[in-house]
């Protein structure tokens, strides 16, 4: 008998909604753009905050009415659908990310268009926001496969998806042009079947007591996901 490949569940997974997702440390919220906007374009914006925009399809943008342009339409899309990133202490977003060629039948699904503010680069709320948008993915929303793409030429994307515990794919060269350059797309995925253990692995890092009093881990995500 040939192969084809295991048997799977036909049943689609459900489309993401405007939803929050609430952490210990940040809360994902639908973009909105009286609350957020104005705060978030600050947030990202400026000589020294430019190279965030370096690597995205647009921006960084000219204005603020620019900005809010753009966030209003962001607002209203399903798919990407838009999260702002927002700071429990503050109730400031920080960030934003977004879910994107959503495939329900497939059960696939992509997150990116993702910012960091210099606030939330490399703490523990970039990692926790990561982690909510991963667990509604394959716990709540029924999805088999999580896709990550960036540039080959992100460095710090690539090796934040090794980190966050994608398994890398390959390069689709000359997949597409960006901003009049080409680009290069990296790939990685997460699988329903890996999500126990990265489940495990990033909550055994988020938990406070993984945290020295001055705030520094004592294991590394890297460490915990066997890299």
């Amino acid at each position: 008998m040939t192969e084809i490949g295991f048997a799977v569940d036909p049943s689609p997974a459900l489309r993401p909604q405007p939803t929050v997702l609430s952490g210990r440390v940040v809360t994902l919220r639908p973009f909105d753009l009286p609350s957020q906007a104005a705060a978030l374009y600050q947030a990202t914006h400026g000589p020294e905050r430019d190279h965030l925009w370096r690597y995205m399809n647009e921006g960084p943008f000219p204005s603020l009415d620019v900005f809010q342009a753009a966030f209003e339409k962001k607002q209203s899309s399903t798919d990407p659908l838009f999260f702002a990133i927002v700071e429990n202490a503050t109730g400031l977003p920080v960030g934003q990310a977004a879910y994107l060629r959503i495939e329900p039948a497939q059960r696939v699904v992509e997150v990116g268009n993702i910012v960091f503010t210099p606030a939330l680069q490399r703490s523990c709320g970039a990692t926790e926001a990561m982690y909510l948008m991963a667990r509604h993915v394959f716990e709540d929303l029924g999805y088999r496969r999580y896709e990550w793409k960036c540039n080959a030429l992100n460095q710090p994307s690539r090796r934040a998806a090794l980190r966050l515990g994608f398994a890398f794919e390959g390069i689709f060269r000359q997949h597409t042009i960006v901003k009049g350059r080409n680009r290069d797309t990296a790939w990685f995925s997460m699988l329903d079947l890996e999500w126990p253990q990265r489940r495990a692995s990033f909550e055994q890092w988020l938990a406070p007591s993984n945290f020295d009093p001055a705030g520094r881990q004592k294991l590394s995500l890297s460490q915990l996901n066997g890299l």
